[in-house]
């Protein structure tokens, strides 16, 4: 069942590399991100990472916010196109998703499943989408929870490049399922 633990107002903004690269490159720099996005390069390297991501046409990047304060970074992309699409049967119009909480304040209060749960809605408002991937760090229990709770499905292990990462997915009638079993 989906609750929503919250009763802010969640928005997504696309990241803009003029507005957003410090407070990003911060974030990166935080100790509970360190560990599972490996970007806590210095600025100019960073600077250059983000607009490698920014250019890169299969995915775009979100600033989360709750109540108009910016306080996490998406990635919504096609798995296809992604390094993710060559260890599974991936369809032309499955997304994928990668998240963090950068601000520290809004830790441990809950806010990670009503983020996902509106970023998924947003991701299958495109109709051509059946499904949405994930691939967590294996040792990030916290958000393989969040993901589950949002009707992730384990699929399997898989040894990344970059990570050991549990590959799942949720497919629009697990979503959808659970939308409506809450109301």
């Amino acid at each position: 069942m989906i609750r929503q633990e919250t009763n802010a107002v969640i928005t997504f903004r696309k990241v803009d590399f003029e507005k957003d690269a410090v407070l990003l490159h911060q974030w990166h720099h935080e100790p509970h991100v360190i560990p599972f996005w490996h970007q806590n390069f210095p600025f100019s390297q960073y600077a250059k990472h983000l607009k490698g991501l920014l250019s890169d046409r299969h995915q775009t990047l979100w600033i989360g916010m709750m109540n108009g304060k910016e306080m996490s970074y998406w990635e919504t992309y096609w798995a296809k196109d992604d390094i993710i699409g060559r260890y599974y049967g991936a369809e032309p119009f499955d997304q994928g998703v990668h998240l963090l909480i950068g601000d520290p304040s809004y830790l441990g209060k809950g806010l990670a499943e009503p983020m996902l749960q509106s970023i998924m809605k947003q991701m299958f408002s495109d109709s051509r989408t059946a499904r949405i991937v994930a691939e967590p760090d294996s040792r990030n229990a916290k958000m393989i929870h969040v993901f589950k709770k949002c009707g992730f499905v384990p699929q399997k292990e898989l040894n990344l490049p970059d990570k050991q990462a549990l590959f799942l997915i949720c497919t629009r009638e697990d979503f959808e399922r659970r939308l409506t079993s809450d109301l």
